[in-house]
């Protein structure tokens, strides 16, 4: 439902909001006051098409945003931009969102029906859809079922073609397997490991010879170890210096130890080229096979045991194959019985639904007009097309090529009537076009009873349909003689009795056309009651 409708600079209207309620809200005002401006910002909302051409004069861009409560879902806010130069932006509870995406989530939330641009019921989808839910159709099992059939054709292709493609699959496969075998991985952590152990042969000689290096200074004649004790000795038995001693006596056996440590890692520090050799080799090969089948060698060794079990069902491919074929025939029998259920359904309750709407018809100012729907096609027969006659003796036609804008709003509220469920919110733009009299108050009504289950907005030229609003907001022009723009008001009390009295007659404050106007509302009130 919309909650809440604001637009700055777009066409006519320089800044406007307009808050919404459940029911019927009507949009009146003079010619070219602006009213189809609201319904183009809604159809903006929607994703339709943009131009520069709809921005204000003067202004840097038009802006359309709109709040809308989803049904269990919350509340969500939908913006749209319109610059004079590039391209329009659309936002999506504040987070940029393309044009389709605004679209997509239109259709679940508003139905717009007047300017052929943006009907819905001219769509093949949509009119399948309207058949469906009039016959109860659900689509899920035979959705499933084709799902289903699409995944054991997959399954069958994965087992491979023909006999030669077969045994090219399991030829490979055997590659892989015995390559990857005979690397003899045993440790997934050997790459980390060949690593240190190149670095280290790499450079062996000069670790060597640095560390033998070192050995000497500490260990040598008048190395490190021999002057720290003879410090310590200058220090023995001196009172004052007697913490000190202690702690180099410390750092002397320390010392001691680290010495024989760096003379047992010399004594290890190979330096053999063969071996170093060996070691690269190891691990280039290693890096070879992780280039092939896997980033590290845990997913080389993952890949493998993929690979023993694509080959068994290669192997198996028989016994598999036919187990497939079987499921696949079950699928096939599945869709067919499904399809040929879902074609029985929509072919016998076709007429009825044309039946059922052109039924509303006459109550909406087409009185010889006729609904039918056609359904052809193989099982399930989904090509559906709703089509129309405007008058007697005239051949039915598929409604874009015979409908005008007001009829197709008028045949869309005929299916609304029939139909309770879509989307929460409906807006009608020229359903009253060549509508008068009797005639008028029954669109109102017709509109009014729409509006028990829906949240319905008209832009209407008529009183009678005014008339039976929850909610009725005027659309008001002011030229200043600089600049034309549009506010909107909601009116209620005497300011609406006055607004429906200057749609009567022309003349707002004529005692007679408020006396109509009073006359009108308690029709439209007592209508109400009856319904």
């Amino acid at each position: 439902m919309l909650l809440e409708l604001t637009v700055r600079d777009l066409g006519v209207i320089e800044h406007s909001t307009l808050c919404l309620g459940t029911g019927m809200t009507v949009l009146t005002g003079e010619t070219g006051a602006g009213k189809t401006m609201i319904v183009q910002a809604i159809q903006v909302l929607m994703g339709g098409r943009t131009d520069q051409s709809m921005v204000r004069s003067g202004a840097s861009e038009a802006v359309v945003e709109g709040r809308f409560e989803q049904k269990n879902c919350g509340e969500i806010v939908l913006r749209r931009v319109i610059p004079i130069e590039g391209r329009s932006r659309s936002y999506i509870d504040g987070k940029m969102a393309s044009a389709a995406e605004m679209s997509s989530l239109g259709e679940q939330i508003v139905d717009l029906h007047g300017q052929h641009q943006h009907q819905s019921l001219l769509s093949a989808r949509v009119q399948r859809d309207f058949l469906d839910q009039y016959s109860g159709i659900d689509l899920s099992a035979l959705t499933a079922a084709k799902s289903n059939l699409a995944a054991l054709l997959e399954s069958l292709n994965k087992l491979g073609g023909d006999e030669q493609s077969r045994q090219r699959e399991i030829d490979f496969c055997k590659f892989q397997i015995g390559e990857i075998d005979a690397s003899q991985i045993s440790n997934v952590d050997e790459l980390s490991d060949l690593e240190h152990m190149e670095d280290l042969l790499a450079d062996a000689a000069a670790h060597i010879s640095e560390g033998s290096k070192a050995h000497i200074l500490l260990a040598g004649d008048l190395g490190a170890f021999d002057q720290m004790s003879a410090a310590i000795n200058a220090l023995s038995n001196r009172q004052p210096y007697a913490e000190i001693e202690k702690h180099l006596r410390s750092v002397s056996a320390e010392l001691l130890d680290a010495t024989e440590e760096l003379r047992v890692l010399v004594e290890q520090i190979e330096d053999d080229p063969k071996k170093l050799n060996e070691v690269r080799e190891r691990r280039q090969s290693l890096l070879d096979l992780c280039r092939k089948y896997g980033g590290t060698l845990s997913e080389v060794l993952e890949f493998r045991e993929n690979a023993v079990s694509q080959l068994e069902s290669l192997s198996s491919y028989d016994e598999s194959a036919k187990r497939l074929q079987e499921s696949i025939k079950k699928s096939h029998s599945e869709i067919a019985r499904e399809a040929k259920h879902i074609a029985l359904t929509r072919k016998k309750n076709g007429p009825s639904l044309g039946q059922k709407i052109s039924s509303f018809l006459p109550s909406l100012a087409l009185a010889n007009g006729l609904v039918t729907v056609a359904v052809d096609g193989d099982d399930p027969a989904d090509q559906v097309e709703v089509r129309f006659r405007a008058n007697s003796g005239d051949v039915e036609r598929p409604l874009a090529k015979v409908a005008s804008g007001g009829e197709l709003a008028r045949v869309m509220l005929a299916i609304r009537l029939v139909l309770s469920s879509g989307p929460a919110t409906l807006v009608f733009d020229e359903v009253d076009a060549g509508v008068g009299g009797e005639a008028a108050l029954a669109l109102g009504s017709a509109l009014a009873s729409l509006a028990l289950n829906h949240q319905v907005l008209v832009v209407t030229h008529l009183p009678q349909v005014g008339a039976f609003a929850d909610q009725h907001v005027v659309v008001d022009k002011k030229d200043d003689g600089v600049s034309v723009s549009s506010t909107l008001k909601t009116v209620s009390g005497n300011e609406r009795v006055v607004e429906l009295a200057r749609m009567l007659a022309g003349q707002p404050e004529s005692e007679s056309g408020q006396k109509h106007a009073i006359e009108l509302l308690e029709i439209a009130a007592n209508e109400r009651l009856t319904t």
